[in-house]
């Protein structure tokens, strides 16, 4: 029997899994580590801490079984900053996706025309271009020693390999890569004072790299490329073809929209990306989802909350703008702050969790709309995607069927079954080992009822902007 091992590279803690052939789990395990914050702003990680973690990880899953290893993959948090002497050793910790310092060089960076040109997407602070300029500026001993830069599931694919490289959907997101061509672009490099030969080599997602160290004890695996930790779990719910849709609920909302060709001019709203299949994506970043749910029955009404239904559904007369952190999409607006419209006299408490639930899923439809691409379905993911209330205004706003997945961890996993031949492509291995159960068939009338009430949400951010 042939096994796989994906990691997943996230930013509270390491955790990889060992599938085989059918997509069956063997076993999985995960190790915790910190994040730094020196600075107000400032977040940071030891790579020393990823390496440590995934070594014990590759350990314990292939004990008993390390002949039978034939591939390892690692999705990782994007945009970090790695940077590496001309030893290999780190620099400096690694600065991260969260990290929100850059500020300055994120408006220089928006400020003038190469960016969007030759990247066609739009800076933000949590991007990778930001963060070496503000090093170049602020530190400027450490980027004079800096010989490679790369992204956090790289470093650890090149400890793990000597094989320098990355895959074109993390490479994305550094603000570095011309993604409609895919080839780093050599003005950024040289906009951001370095050069291309400081970048790993590009490969697709699921191209072998190189082959694991002998001294890790996997005789027989190989590594593949590996992808940024969205399109990875885009792998693993299946979501590949345009018409798909993977909805992420978690602290933040992420919406996933898989393209066949590049779609110019997109990256002006959404992220516009490399796709793990080959392929492209649109993404759309709300910075508040779950959390506003959280925000709201636990340190307003200080409990729970869900004694509430569809009955009211956008008939309510009361809006919730989700922008208590901001927002990135479709707005770019970190000054952006939360709101609820339409209060009276007679609006109830379930009227207002009602109204928090809907303006976060008109916040997702805001962003599908902004990518305009049509939407078959949605497959809902993260922690939101366990309630049923999630699942119901979700799937009634955006006027999609809804379901759920027990697979979007193991999209690395997935990767490494295609490089290694047990699959001749992402499809072909998702069609055979992601296992959807549908959640939610959206109700027509009450779609109609939503139709109109986003109608109204989408005149209220421009009118309160003025005020913020």
């Amino acid at each position: 029997m042939n096994y796989y091992i994906g990691i997943d590279l996230g930013t509270s803690s390491c955790k990889g899994s060992v599938v085989d052939g059918n997509g069956k789990v063997r076993g999985t395990h995960s190790v915790k580590y910190g994040v730094s914050c020196p600075a107000p702003n400032f977040s940071e990680q030891a790579p020393a801490d990823w390496y440590s973690a995934a070594v014990q990880i590759l350990k314990k899953l292939s004990s008993g079984i390390e002949d039978d290893i034939k591939g390892v993959s690692i999705a990782g948090q994007m945009h970090g900053l790695v940077m590496l002497d001309e030893d290999d050793n780190v620099i400096r910790p690694a600065i991260l996706w969260n990290d929100g310092r850059s500020e300055k060089q994120t408006k220089f960076l928006n400020g003038i025309p190469e960016t969007f040109e030759e990247t066609g997407n739009t800076a933000f602070p949590g991007f990778t271009a930001p963060k070496i300029l503000w090093v170049k500026e602020n530190e400027p001993e450490n980027f004079k020693r800096c010989r490679k830069i790369c992204l956090p599931k790289d470093y650890l694919a090149y400890m793990l390999t000597g094989v320098f490289s990355t895959d074109f959907s993390d490479a994305a997101g550094m603000l570095l890569l011309d993604v409609e061509h895919k080839k780093w672009s050599q003005r950024m490099c040289e906009i951001c004072g370095i050069t291309v030969g400081m970048l790993p080599k590009l490969y697709e997602s699921y191209e072998v790299t190189g082959r694991i160290k002998p001294e890790f004890g996997l005789k027989n695996a190989v590594m593949c490329a590996g992808a940024g930790d969205n399109a990875a779990s885009a792998v693993g719910t299946g979501t590949l073809s345009p018409g798909d849709c993977s909805i992420s609920l978690g602290t933040s909302g992420t919406v996933f929209l898989p393209c066949d060709e590049y779609i110019a001019g997109a990256g002006r709203i959404l992220h516009n990306f490399c796709h793990s299949n080959g392929r492209y994506h649109l993404m759309g970043c709300i910075l508040s989802a779950a959390s506003c749910d959280d925000w709201w029955t636990k340190r307003i009404l200080k409990g729970d909350y869900d004694r509430f239904t569809l009955e009211k559904a956008a008939a309510t007369g009361v809006y919730f703008l989700p922008y208590l952190t901001g927002e990135r999409c479709p707005h770019n607006d970190v000054y952006a702050r939360g709101a609820f419209i339409g209060l009276s006299a007679e609006t109830t408490r379930e009227d207002m969790c009602l109204a928090v639930y809907e303006g976060v899923a008109y916040a997702l439809r805001d962003c599908v709309k902004a990518g305009g691409v049509s939407v078959r379905s949605a497959v809902l993911c993260g922690g939101g995607a366990k309630s049923p209330l999630w699942q119901a205004v979700v799937s009634n706003v955006l006027g999609v069927d809804i379901y759920v997945t027990e697979t979007e961890q193991f999209g690395a996993a997935m990767l490494a079954m295609v490089g290694c031949g047990e699959y001749p492509d992402l499809v072909t291995c998702a069609t055979t080992t992601v296992k959807k159960k549908l959640a939610v068939k959206y109700d027509k009338e009450i779609h109609e009822k939503y139709n109109k009430g986003f109608e109204v949400y989408k005149k209220l951010y421009p009118v309160l902007k003025t005020i913020y």
